[in-house]
């Protein structure tokens, strides 16, 4: 058998080596088949990625501002304490709820990034308020045995 097969034999086969992959108009055409462009599609990637992370920081980051200037910290550590915990429950219970509701979509336009960032806006609100009345719990039974807070808890449940 020959190297090289007829044409017709079976004609979407090559009679010779495959050309090389040329670049057309930003679209990679190889052994016939058209894929995008890796660098434009990592750029592209890359900058969706950006304009995501921006929209979950604005979110926590401006309902950090708005807990922290409703009910004030009594300390520095409290202040620091506040700001973690509200930035954490932001962007982490905005990622949750953005899978649930199955938003991810909604990063293609700047509306809806504007709107993901208000859903994160939303869920770091209870952050701090969480945390401050863990802490206020820990604080008020410091000195209490296991028993005692066990027995608190279950009386509050």
């Amino acid at each position: 058998m020959s190297p090289q097969r007829s044409a017709t034999a079976n004609p979407t086969r090559f009679i010779t080596r495959p050309p090389k992959a040329r670049a057309v108009g930003g679209v990679f055409l190889h052994w016939r088949v058209i894929v995008p462009e890796p660098t434009s599609s990592g750029v592209a990637g890359a900058a969706a990625f950006k304009a995501a992370g921006g929209a979950a920081a604005g979110g926590a980051l401006l309902s950090a501002i708005v807990v922290m200037l409703m009910t004030p910290p009594r300390s520095t550590r409290e202040w620091a304490v506040g700001l973690i915990s509200t930035v954490v429950t932001g962007i982490g219970g905005g990622a949750i709820a953005v899978q649930y509701f199955r938003l991810q979509e909604w990063v293609d336009s700047v509306t809806g990034l504007v709107a993901l960032g208000g859903l994160i806006f939303g869920c770091g609100l209870p952050g701090w308020a969480v945390v401050r009345w863990v802490f206020n719990f820990i604080e008020k039974n410091r000195d209490a045995g296991i028993d005692e807070v066990a027995k608190e808890v279950k009386e509050v449940l």
